[in-house]
C-alpha cells in the first residue's frame, strides 16, 4: 500500500502595507459618507463655508484613496506574506478613486 503524505501549510501573516491600504479605503469611504451627511444637513443649499468644507474633504479623500491604491500595489512585493489584504485594498481603493473622479468630472 502506498504511503500517504500529509502536507501542512504554515499560517502566513498579512502584508502590513496591504492592511494599511484597506484602512485607507475605509477612511476614504467614511469621508464620502461624511460629505453626504453634510450636504444632506444643509438641504442641498450649501453656503460658501459648507461647500468649501465638503470640497476640501472630498479632495482629501480622493488623495487618500489614490495613496491607498499605491500602497496596496506596493505591498505585493512583501515576501512570505499573505496578499489577500493587498488585493482587497488595491481593488477597493482603485474603485473608490474612480468613483471620486467620476463624481468630480460629472459635477454631481
Amino acid at each position: 500500500m502506498a504511503k500517504r503524505y500529509r502536507y501542512a501549510f504554515a499560517q502566513q501573516k498579512q502584508a502590513k502595507e496591504g492592511v494599511f491600504s484597506v484602512t485607507l479605503a475605509g477612511i476614504s469611504f467614511l469621508l464620502f459618507l461624511m460629505d453626504i451627511l453634510i450636504s444632506f444637513l444643509c438641504e442641498g443649499k450649501t453656503p460658501v463655508t459648507a461647500g468649501a468644507i465638503v470640497g476640501g474633504i472630498s479632495i482629501f479623500a480622493i488623495l487618500l484613496s489614490a495613496y491607498g491604491f499605491v500602497w496596496g500595489v506596493k505591498s505585493f512585493s512583501e515576501e512570505n506574506r499573505s496578499h489577500i489584504a493587498s488585493l482587497i485594498g488595491a481593488v477597493t481603493n482603485g474603485m473608490i478613486t474612480v468613483g471620486w473622479l467620476a463624481l468630480f468630472l460629472f459635477g454631481v
